[in-house]
């Protein structure tokens, strides 16, 4: 494939058709068309609205506490022996991960929109719990749809909605995972249209989903990029993210992609390897197609059928990404690598021992890749990885995979 031609600015998509390059859009039903068109509107009014602004940024503040804090990991640079590395602590924001700046703004939309019911999907259950929390906050009822494989091995997750007043509702459907959890969410948007706001927690679906998902989760990266010049007096030499559906990837990325002399690298879920299905590295394996309302890189097999794929890591178990991810792929701004399930785990437990943090798996998938190239980068140089949540709900998972029992 022929590469596109290099924009002006890596920040100007997508189109007014939710295009960046080939890849976004809305292939959504009929019926869902005049919701996502309303929203749309909403969303354009809304972002320019200094009333709607600050009452986001009032709740950024006041109660999710943000700025969150890039603190430099002198355990594992120490460790690691090479570049200074610093974590993007997403994991200490209210709800314990990034999830929460997404859920507060598209919340207010629902708000504006006098929407009366919230619905969600959710894989590692961070969202979930991100949006059953707004929901509460505001007084909405809330129904998260998620998968059964993921219910159960993120069972402290489903117990913390079903106490914020969520429904959680499991789905059986295919492998019990994000992608099915997703399709049940938008049955159930399509038969309640009218009532119902769709709060997606991934940079991708339909139109104008990534855009506002990718612009309030650019919070994190808009503060690390100003945080390191003020720690380090410079801007660092590589950032570096999970990359799932992609929300907190392009939320870091998105406020350096002109800075060219920043490297950006996305990591996939590789699983227990490329050479079979049993991975999520959807840009690393996989080739463009439709799915969830948007045109992206997804896990196919050779008659388009999606496959299911797997990941150590709830939270990317997911067989495609968001569109903008793709086009930043595609035009080569964006490097994505794949981490396995056991890269993943022993950086889990590396970061734990050396730097008193638990990370959560999706972090860890991130944390890994910087195991690999931080010791052959300078001393001098410096790593920005996003710690997008924190490991308590992994637990259970690590403990099985370790062969012990809690």
């Amino acid at each position: 494939m022929n590469k596109p031609a290099m924009p002006n600015s890596f920040r100007t998509g997508p189109d007014e058709q939710g295009m960046f390059g080939i890849f976004g859009g809305r292939f959504v039903a009929e019926t869902l068309m005049p919701l996502i068109l309303d929203l749309e509107d909403q969303w354009n009014k809304a972002k320019n609205d200094p009333e709607f602004k600050a009452e986001l940024q009032n709740l950024s503040t006041h109660y999710a506490g943000r700025p969150s804090k890039l603190y430099f990991a002198e355990g594992l640079t120490k460790h690691l022996g090479g570049a200074k590395v610093y974590f993007k602590r997403e994991d200490l924001n209210h709800t314990g991960s990034h999830k929460i700046n997404n859920c507060l703004g598209q919340i207010l939309l629902a708000k504006r929109m006098g929407k009366k019911r919230i619905i969600a999907e959710t894989g590692a259950g961070q969202h979930g719990v991100a949006s059953a929390t707004v929901a509460a906050r505001f007084g909405y009822p809330c129904v998260v749809y998620m998968g059964a494989t993921d219910v159960a091995r993120q069972s402290p997750n489903v117990f913390r909605m079903k106490l914020l007043g969520a429904e959680v509702r499991p789905v059986t459907a295919g492998h019990g995972t994000l992608k099915d959890a997703m399709n049940e969410a938008l049955r159930d948007w399509v038969t309640n249209v009218e009532d119902t706001y769709y709060l997606i927690g991934t940079a991708a679906g339909p139109h104008p989903y990534p855009e506002l998902v990718r612009d309030f989760q650019s919070v994190i990266g808009t503060e690390a990029r100003a945080q390191i010049l003020e720690q380090e007096g410079r801007l660092p030499d590589v950032i570096i993210a999970a990359v799932g559906g992609g929300s907190n990837a392009i939320g870091l990325f998105h406020p350096f992609l002109d800075d060219k002399d920043v490297r950006i690298i996305g990591i996939e879920a590789g699983g227990r390897g490329l050479d079979g299905v049993e991975h999520c590295a959807s840009m690393s394996a996989g080739k463009p197609g439709v799915l969830h309302g948007n045109r992206t890189y997804l896990l196919q097999n050779a008659d388009g059928q999606i496959l299911d794929g797997h990941s150590i890591s709830a939270g990317l178990d997911y067989p495609g990404v968001g569109p903008e991810h793709s086009w930043l792929r595609d035009s080569g701004r964006v490097q994505y690598e794949p981490i396995l399930d056991d890269e993943a785990l022993e950086a889990f437990q590396l970061t734990t021992r050396v730097e008193g943090i638990i990370p959560a798996l999706e972090s860890a998938h991130a944390i890994a890749h910087a195991m690999k190239i931080v010791p052959k980068m300078d001393k001098d140089q410096i790593v920005i990885v996003n710690l997008s949540g924190r490991g308590d709900k992994d637990v259970h998972t690590v403990a099985n995979m370790l062969g012990m029992e809690i």
